[in-house]
């Protein structure tokens, strides 16, 4: 089969560093299983992110919903509210998925081994999407991100990245 000649050649797609954020986490709250899952909330309890153009503080309140499927994988669901250094308030967003290979879903359960294991081992992707009001980050009303996410003693860390 030959290829649509409609598609054109655009090029490959380019990210740049956004921030670091880190997200502690109160005790999760499991709302049990239901028809597509078990449901768990992972409640913010603050947090804090910094990169080149903006940083501040990951207000309490947001949280992950989060899906387990029959299969072991993770769906994300998670609302955060941002506050900036300068004190401008961003609506962040955003879902994604966690593939844990079978063999490291104990060491994952336990508290006080999770965050030893190394991330490369798992898949942690998210797409966080922003909304704010503030004139001075308004370009962030304007742009699709992709994220790495990670576990740390007390909560969870991601890498994100503007995709331009």
């Amino acid at each position: 089969m030959t290829p649509d000649p409609r598609v054109k050649a655009l090029g490959d797609l380019t990210t740049r560093h956004l921030f670091d954020i880190v997200v502690d986490l109160n005790p999760r709250l499991d709302i049990g299983a239901g028809p597509l899952g078990r449901r768990i909330l992972f409640g913010s309890a603050g947090g804090s992110f910094h990169g080149p153009r903006l940083h501040g503080q990951v207000l309490p309140g947001g949280g992950d919903w989060a899906l387990f499927r029959p299969d072991g994988a993770m769906t994300l669901d998670v609302r955060l509210t941002l506050r900036t250094h300068d004190d401008a308030l961003v609506h962040m967003t955003y879902s994604g998925r966690w593939v844990v290979p079978p063999d490291l879903r104990a060491g994952l359960a336990d508290p006080s081994k999770r965050h030893h294991i190394d991330p490369a081992r798992y898949y942690f992707r998210t797409n966080p999407l922003f909304e704010t009001g503030a004139e001075q980050y308004a370009w962030l009303n304007d742009i699709v991100c992709v994220g790495s996410g990670y576990l740390i003693d007390g909560g969870i860390a991601y890498k994100i990245a503007q995709v331009e």
